[in-house]
């Protein structure tokens, strides 16, 4: 992704192709456990017809869900689900279905780990390599968080704006083939701690941001880094409490 393409982001992907259907049924009735690990998925013929697809879309989409670590295809045996521990939890797909399906505190906590990891660092970069204009661009998303005059979608969506360019700023490419895992990470904890029952207050939400784009505009990379921690934490308490809430009305 290019920083351009940041302001055009949207917390939501929809399925527009016949393949990307297939594989999103699929895959997700996998991550569910409709298919168990060593289940073999039904012929060809049957997921024709299930779909309603050609014969090579649906090739193409069992190639994606191999890809992604959810099959494996033997000949004279048929195509068979893989234990999880072979899935990629960083392709975006595979993570979105967790979230659809239903995600555990340990789950969050491993994926909260993961960002603690990642996002300090990508901020700390970005203190030493971030233009005017990314700054800029960056205090604008933190100001749209909590603003009353936006809806709940405007304020997730620069909250992920906000995440994403933050990425793209610190200009690794490493970093930067992670965006798309950083991105469905936050829309799915993201609709978990800013759910209508349980919404951070607005100022919190501005001042723990801005914290970051100060450090960054201060070129102060330890002060960075330390400000997205706090946010990366506060977000995870959010996403834990509101996953307890959910819980206790199920």
């Amino acid at each position: 992704m290019r920083k351009d393409e940041v302001r055009d982001l949207k917390a939501v992907t929809l399925l527009r192709t016949s393949h990307s259907k297939v594989v999103d049924q699929l895959g997700l009735a996998i991550v569910a456990g409709k298919f168990a690990v060593g289940d073999t998925l039904p012929r060809d013929q049957d997921l024709e017809m299930q779909f309603d697809v050609s014969r090579s879309v649906l090739r193409e989409a069992m190639k994606t869900l191999t890809a992604k670590g959810l099959v494996v295809a033997k000949s004279r045996v048929g195509t068979r689900v893989t234990e999880a521990c072979h899935w990629n939890m960083l392709d975006e797909d595979v993570l979105r279905w967790h979230f659809r399906t239903g995600v555990t505190a340990a789950f969050l906590h491993h994926l909260y780990d993961v960002r603690l990891v990642l996002e300090p660092a990508a901020a700390e970069f970005a203190a030493k390599r971030a233009s005017p204009e990314d700054c800029a661009e960056l205090r604008g998303y933190v100001l749209a968080l909590g603003a009353p005059d936006l809806s709940f979608r405007e304020q997730v969506e620069a909250d992920l704006k906000f995440h994403v360019l933050l990425v793209l700023v610190a200009a690794n490419p490493f970093m930067e083939s992670m965006v798309g895992f950083i991105k469905t990470s936050l829309d799915g904890a993201f609709m978990l701690a800013y759910s209508q029952h349980f919404r951070p207050p607005g100022e919190g939400i501005t001042q723990s941001h801005m914290a970051i784009v100060e450090a960054i505009e201060r070129r102060d990379a330890s002060a960075a880094r330390d400000a997205m921690r706090c946010v990366i934490e506060l977000g995870r308490r959010s996403a834990i409490a509101a996953l307890d809430s959910q819980s206790a009305e199920a």
